[in-house]
């Protein structure tokens, strides 16, 4: 089955930076894209950023855009989520998640939750003021 797992979170001052790293197994990576979603305590999960398949093609929230930068290297099957000059409100778990189809039209990025059909644990995000 497909397993996601997720590291490098931790406790980082405001202005600082983290990258977080997926690792993933039991599905041909290549061929999916992937997405990072974070949920805030108290708040709904939302969606940070996405990477198609192929080309890695990204997109991301707004909240995140310039600061955070989504990447993948398909050799060794993982993703990751580069975040730059964090806020306190950046502060949450964070989760890799895999497509739930292959191959998606590269011309349209998944964002919603539903469109995922793997999920990881989830890391901590902590961001001090």
């Amino acid at each position: 089955q497909v397993q996601l797992v997720e590291s490098g979170g931790g406790l980082v001052q405001a202005g600082g930076s983290l990258k977080l790293s997926c690792a993933a197994s039991g599905l041909a990576f290549s061929r999916y894209g992937m997405g990072w979603f974070r949920q805030a305590l108290g708040k709904e999960r939302e969606f940070v950023a996405t990477i198609t398949w192929g080309s890695g093609r990204t997109y991301y929230a707004g909240s995140v855009k310039g600061r955070f930068t989504i990447s993948r290297d398909n050799a060794k099957n993982t993703v990751y989520l580069q975040m730059n000059s964090l806020k306190p409100e950046d502060a949450a778990v964070y989760y890799c998640a895999a497509d739930a189809i292959s191959f998606r039209d590269v011309y349209s990025f998944a964002t919603t939750s539903r469109e995922y059909g793997s999920w990881g644990q989830g890391t901590q995000v902590t961001v001090s003021s």
